[in-house]
């Protein structure tokens, strides 16, 4: 990958895109031997003749911030040669020269990624986004006038938002194809930590908690949504998860019917998203719908409210239909809170249905209707 450099009469020397300097600049007088060197370098493709200019010219000049340069430019050169021993290595000698130069780590995370190195993707991409933490807070040096420094930052961050958007979205992917759960929860967390302003932060933050879920890792999984929902009371995703755990594990049962009932009330009002289509959409709004209404008819059951939870599983089962696990669940929560009225061919219709759903609950579903199969036969003898 080519990265051009602009020069002026006196310049400022940038490995990186167009003009965007996170990090130490560095500036060589128009017309010098450093400056005619460069401009041969510049000048010469890609190859074991640009390595030997690049050769000479720290053997000549690499003191000081010019040896910052060209360990930049060998990083630059080295990528596009596919040598990643060689990018790493000069990527660690301009980084002890300039701990906060972004271009860098951002070259040395493209050699990564094309090696397909999750281990130093994500370490690069932690480094990075403390690079651009720490700059979002510096401070004016002393005598710097506050207008121009003020505009100079925030076009330096303008400028290097290619290169910021392309770290985000390698680390966040790097996480989303991470297939076991306990492993992609801490690389969301790490994502949601290094980058606590992007556009895929609360993303991040709430797929941890779903990998935590999957991880069956729920002590993590209640952390990290009760942890969401301080700063975004309002989240739907977070409130159904609780309210589903809560209500699933009969604790807390107050706050189980709360959340679920806000979950609704928020969805009542939802607007689409612009990422999802109108099909993704609506699947979603069933899918939290289904789960709220569920949770709030195991509450009941475990209030002893049975009738009032027979109406709530009956509201979320058409919301269900196009996930197995969750309709099977609340078939079966539905088919033994009927048997539990005694309303027995209502509860055979919702076992039989679960039983034919390839899920947990089938063995469960069949338990329950066989005890129930018993209990019809004893009816007449009990009221006669």
């Amino acid at each position: 990958m080519q990265r051009w450099l602009i020069m002026t009469a006196i310049f400022s020397l940038l490995a990186t895109s167009a003009a965007a300097q996170i990090g130490k600049s560095v500036s060589v007088a128009a017309g010098t031997d450093e400056d005619k060197a460069l401009t041969e370098i510049y000048n010469t493709p890609d190859g074991p003749a640009k390595i030997a200019l690049l050769d000479k010219f720290m053997a000549d000049f690499g003191k000081g911030d010019l040896e910052l340069l060209a360990d930049q430019l060998y990083v630059q050169a080295y990528l596009t040669q596919k040598n990643y021993a060689k990018v790493y290595e000069y990527g660690e000698k301009a980084l002890k020269l300039d701990p906060d130069n972004f271009s860098t780590v951002v070259n040395m995370l493209h050699a990564a990624d094309e090696q397909g190195d999750a281990q130093k993707m994500s370490s690069l991409g932690e480094k990075a986004g403390g690079i651009l933490t720490r700059y979002k807070a510096s401070t004016m040096p002393e005598g710097a006038d506050a207008g121009q420094w003020s505009a100079q930052k925030k076009q330096n961050l303008t400028d290097a938002q290619p290169d910021i958007e392309y770290v985000e979205r390698t680390l966040f992917n790097l996480a989303y194809n991470t297939k076991d759960a306990t492993a992609r929860a801490g690389l969301y967390a790490r994502y949601a930590a290094a980058f606590p302003d992007s556009p895929y932060t609360m993303l991040a933050r709430e797929q941890t908690a779903f990998a935590y879920q999957q991880a069956q890792n729920t002590a993590k999984m209640v952390e990290t949504a009760q942890s969401i929902l301080t700063t975004d009371p309002n989240n739907v995703a977070m409130l159904v998860m609780l309210a589903d755990y809560w209500s699933d594990s009969g604790q807390k049962l107050d706050d189980a019917a709360a959340d679920a009932q806000k979950a609704l009330d928020q969805l009542a009002n939802a607007k689409k998203p612009d990422n999802l289509t109108d099909e993704q959409w609506q699947h979603q709004v069933s899918i939290q719908k289904g789960i709220a209404y569920s949770s709030l008819g195991q509450v009941y059951v475990n209030k002893k409210q049975n009738e009032k939870a027979v109406d709530a599983f009956k509201q979320a089962s058409p919301l269900l239909k196009s996930d197995n696990f969750t309709y099977a669940r609340n078939l079966y929560r539905l088919g033994f809170t009927l048997g539990n009225l005694q309303r027995f061919p209502e509860a055979k219709s919702a076992l039989t249905e679960c039983i034919s759903l390839n899920t947990p609950y089938k063995a469960r579903a069949q338990e329950t209707l066989d005890k129930i199969g018993g209990a019809t036969k004893k009816a007449p003898r009990k009221s006669s």
